[in-house]
């Protein structure tokens, strides 16, 4: 086995991102910037995974001086053609071959044992990707799967689907094989940075943590649901969602990610969600029970203060959505709750501030709503600003999105004074109303509203601007919550503590 473990750590941690920090802004890539610059004693390495290379520009964050490394790799690459082309097109590991696309791919739900064989296999090496592109052994493994498995009747649609599976997998492989070492692998997520962590701990026989703001197999499954890239024979297309009948080749893909995510549950400990709820997911999905524990968010309260003092008096008529403008932010429903503001309370105006460049057709399609529904003079698209200067000014802020775990705009917003209206998604009931009885007793910090529900919505905010009483309790309690369960310093001392134990456990 080609293994890195005697090789001197590089870092003490090393990072695995998908989709995230430097490139993109916001969220999880302002909780990984946090994380960095919070424990300035502890050094990072960090490996960023992408799919297209053209699809992130410049980085949005300065690379602070404790990280030591850093590279990027991207999914589209895994086409490109190795330099043992030959060698592959012998027979090929006819049984690990197999193996992988019995674990990966078949219906059968998988062992524990067919699962450490697997990685033992990607970890050393014995498969490669060119072994996967070009072999007779991978070749045979496709069409015996295709012929006891697939209901898709084009084998066009299934030899392909499972060639976009795959190479990505193997082209990960081949990274892990030439990363610098670190003392102990950190992935945010599951999904692709999971399976890398569950190869490289393998590898350099470390501890790996996993810590997941939303769960990655239920977002893919979202995204697979209204994704229309999926070649599907039309009797079998997916028609309304995925508590429909679902097609064989979007099964594959789903069933593909749930058993990647199995991969990464069953390697690491500790594994980190940010809410109660989202914790019994992950174990439903796989996570071993006493592996799991929470660690919510928090923020920098210090930073907060002169946003606060910035509040002018009164209850500003302005409603601020902030966030990404894309599909799993349902801005639509955010720009139709607004006719029915604006329609009772002609003053109001909404704020839609965040980056809009992720999915051009979807915004395009945010600001055609916006004229359809006379609200031109109304909704303003605002683009990335600083967020400690944009909550001060805005009367509510507002959060539709169909999926969330545990916002940090919601705390920054409370930190800034402002009241929260929020979709009944993630920790978001949680937060507003309080989780436990001591914080329950609080009260509430805003209100919560079914998912894509713009009436609601809309009552929601009525009700809240309307009452100056409501609004200013409101107000209050998302500060006492926030300051009281939800700082930066009791999140970073517990990632610092998990940090050291991991460390020193090996």
């Amino acid at each position: 086995m080609s293994n890195t473990s005697s090789a001197a750590p590089v870092a003490d941690v090393c990072l695995l991102l998908e989709g995230t920090w430097p490139y993109v802004r916001g969220g999880v890539s302002s909780w990984v910037n946090q994380l960095i610059l919070g424990l300035p004693e502890l050094t990072f390495s960090v490996l960023f995974i992408g799919g297209q290379r053209e699809a992130y520009g410049a980085r949005h964050y300065a690379i602070p001086a404790n990280v030591l490394h850093i590279e990027e790799h991207f999914l589209e690459s895994s086409w490109l053609p190795g330099a043992v082309v030959s060698r592959a097109a012998d027979k090929g590991s006819t049984p690990e071959l197999s193996a992988m696309h019995r674990f990966l791919h078949h219906p059968e739900e998988p062992s524990v044992e067919q699962g450490d064989a697997l990685l033992e296999a990607l970890a050393q090496g014995r498969i490669s990707l060119d072994d996967v592109l070009h072999s007779k052994a991978s070749w045979e493994s496709i069409t015996d799967g295709y012929e006891r498995h697939c209901s898709d009747p084009s084998f066009i649609n299934y030899f392909w689907t499972l060639r976009t599976m795959q190479a990505p997998l193997l082209m990960l492989v081949e990274v892990a094989q030439r990363m610098p070492r670190a003392r102990m692998l950190h992935a945010i997520s599951t999904g692709y940075a999971g399976l890398l962590g569950s190869i490289l701990k393998r590898r350099w026989n470390c501890s790996f943590l996993l810590s997941e703001h939303g769960i990655y197999t239920k977002e893919r499954k979202i995204d697979l649901a209204q994704a229309n890239w999926i070649a599907e024979n039309p009797d079998e297309a997916l028609s309304t969602g995925l508590d429909t009948e679902v097609s064989y080749i979007r099964r594959l893909w789903i069933r593909f990610f749930e058993r990647i995510g199995l991969l990464a549950y069953r390697s690491s400990d500790p594994i980190i969600a940010l809410y109660e709820g989202n914790r019994r997911r992950q174990i439903v999905d796989g996570a071993e029970p006493t592996r799991t524990r929470v660690v919510p968010n928090g923020i920098a309260m210090e930073v907060w203060v002169n946003a606060l003092e910035k509040r002018p008096a009164g209850i500003p008529p302005i409603v601020g959505l902030v966030g990404r403008v894309v599909p799993i932010k349902d801005v639509k429903t955010f720009i139709r709750a607004m006719r029915g503001v604006v329609s009772s309370m002609p003053d109001a105006e909404a704020w839609i501030v965040g980056p809009d460049e992720e999915d051009p057709d979807y915004a395009g399609e945010c600001r055609s709503l916006v004229s359809s529904l006379g609200l031109e003079d109304k909704v303003k698209f605002l683009g990335f600003r600083k967020i400690d200067e944009v909550l001060p000014q805005l009367g509510l802020m507002v959060l539709t999105s169909i999926s969330e775990a545990q916002p940090l705009v919601i705390l920054e917003a409370w930190a800034a004074g402002t009241p929260v209206v929020s979709s009944d998604v993630g920790s978001c009931r949680e937060l507003i109303e309080g989780g436990t009885d001591e914080d329950r007793a609080l009260g509430k910090a805003g209100e919560v509203v079914a998912i894509a529900d713009p009436q609601a919505s809309a009552r929601a905010i009525l009700g809240l601007l309307r009452n100056p009483a409501r609004w200013q309790a409101a107000q209050a309690t998302g500060l006492q919550r926030v300051n009281r369960f939800y700082t930066e310093t009791l999140m970073l001392e517990r990632y610092r503590r998990l940090y050291l134990d991991a460390m020193e456990s090996v």
